[in-house]
C-alpha cells in the first residue's frame, strides 16, 4: 500500500468531489501504509477541529475512519455496524460540507465491529454522541453524506460569525467545539 504522508486540512475534499459518493474499498492487509494513513488522519482531524474523519474525505478510498470525542484519537478499519437500537435526532455538520448543518436521525446506540488503529479486532459499543459520529463516518465510507439523511427542512447555512459565537458558547459551557 502507498504511504499517505503530507496530508493537511486543505486536503479535505469538499461536497461535489466524486470520491465522496463512491463506497470505499475494504482494507485487505493492515500494514505500514494503513498506519501512516491513520496517523495523518489523526493530525488532519485535529487541525480541522473535527470529531471524526473518513479516509475518503482526504481522497483515500479505503474503509478507515478516525474519531476523537475528547478522550484521545481512535481509528476503525473496515467498520461494520452489527446492531442498532433506538433513535435520536440531532444537529450535524461535516468537514466536507462546510457551512451547512441540519437535523439527522441516527440510532441512539450501536455496536460496530472492525479493527482498531493497531490492527487488532475490536467491537465498539457506542451510545449517543459516539454512536452519531461513528454512523456519520461509516456513511461516508459508503458514499453517503449527512445531507442525504437530514430532514431537508432543517438544513441551514452557518455563517463564520455564527460559528465563532457557537465556539465561544461551547468553551464557556465546557463542551468541545467540533
Amino acid at each position: 500500500m502507498e504511504m499517505y504522508c503530507g496530508m493537511a486540512v486543505e486536503d479535505i475534499v469538499r461536497y461535489g468531489h466524486d470520491g465522496l459518493r463512491k463506497p470505499a474499498d475494504k482494507v485487505g492487509k493492515f500494514d505500514d501504509g494503513v498506519r501512516a494513513l491513520i496517523a495523518r488522519m489523526f493530525e488532519v482531524m485535529k487541525e480541522a477541529s473535527g470529531l471524526g474523519l473518513a479516509a475518503n474525505q482526504v481522497g483515500v478510498p479505503l474503509q478507515v475512519l478516525t474519531y476523537d470525542l475528547g478522550e484521545g484519537p481512535h481509528a476503525l478499519v473496515n467498520p461494520k455496524i452489527v446492531k442498532r437500537k433506538g433513535e435520536l435526532t440531532g444537529v450535524e455538520g461535516c468537514l466536507s460540507v462546510p457551512g451547512i448543518q441540519g437535523e439527522v436521525p441516527r440510532a441512539e446506540e450501536i455496536i460496530v465491529k472492525g479493527m482498531d488503529e493497531n490492527g487488532k479486532p475490536v467491537r465498539v459499543h457506542a451510545k449517543e454522541m459516539l454512536a452519531r459520529v461513528l454512523q456519520h463516518e461509516i456513511d461516508h465510507l459508503q458514499g453517503c453524506l449527512f445531507i442525504d439523511r437530514a430532514d431537508p427542512e432543517t438544513l441551514y447555512e452557518v455563517h463564520k460569525h455564527d460559528e465563532d459565537i457557537e465556539e465561544d458558547l461551547s468553551v464557556e459551557s465546557g463542551e468541545a467545539a467540533g
